[in-house]
């Protein structure tokens, strides 16, 4: 128990020294920048090494893309991308975890399948909800197409 009191008081250490630190700094436009290729090449990274975003984006295409055929209205351009959105970020998340769990333990473990599991699941949670949210939004266009 003493160790893991000891683990948590230099956890909240360094948060304390990272505050202190940020809120030294001064406001820089060329971090600003940087942080944005940062994330665009967290993009990257997505696209080209996991290929589940492949699924994702060509779910997203096909949204959009029914979104200008059936015309939907700007709520519900919000909603399709809120959704897209979410599917996407719950995926980037989900590969961050995958590899910290892999960077941290490289050998099987049950603890560390639980961990990526569940990261699994919020993606499908995620994307459940998108394809929910897209058969409200267009299957009543469809079938109205059809009829």
């Amino acid at each position: 128990m003493k160790s893991c009191n000891k683990q948590i008081f230099v956890f909240l250490q360094n948060i304390q020294r990272t505050h202190t630190t940020m809120n030294n700094e001064k406001f820089s436009i060329k971090k600003r920048v940087k942080s944005f290729a940062y994330a665009f090449a967290g993009l990257t990274v997505l696209f080209r090494e996991e290929h589940n975003s492949w699924i994702h984006a060509t779910a997203a295409i096909l949204a959009i893309a029914m979104g200008f055929i059936f015309r939907i209205s700007p709520w519900e351009w919000i909603a399709v991308v809120i959704v897209i959105g979410l599917v996407f970020s719950a995926e980037i998340i989900n590969s961050s975890i995958e590899r910290t769990a892999d960077f941290v333990k490289a050998e099987r473990d049950d603890r560390k399948r639980d961990i990526k599991d569940l990261g699994a699941a919020a993606v499908l949670v995620c994307a459940i909800t998108a394809a929910v949210v897209g058969l409200i939004i267009f299957l009543p266009k469809i079938i109205a197409l059809c009829y």
